[in-house]
């Protein structure tokens, strides 16, 4: 397995974060084959990494209410 810089991404963070600042995630779009997301609270903390294709079906999963609370 590769590893990759993850010292020099932009973070955005996931516009289904909530306001107050809980539960936010953060993931990078820097890299097209992978997919870094870490949580806001814990900048310094560890970092999963998705294949990019797992990444947007988990998300289009989410966003179409295939996945229960």
């Amino acid at each position: 397995m590769r590893s990759i810089d993850l010292s020099v991404v932009k973070w955005r963070k996931s516009s289904y974060s909530n306001s107050d600042g809980g539960a936010c995630v953060e993931v990078s779009d820097d890299f097209a084959t992978v997919v870094p997301v870490r949580d806001s609270k814990v900048s310094h903390g560890p970092v999963l990494v998705f294949a990019a294709g797992g990444w947007t079906s988990f998300v289009s999963a989410v966003a179409g209410g295939q996945l229960s609370h």
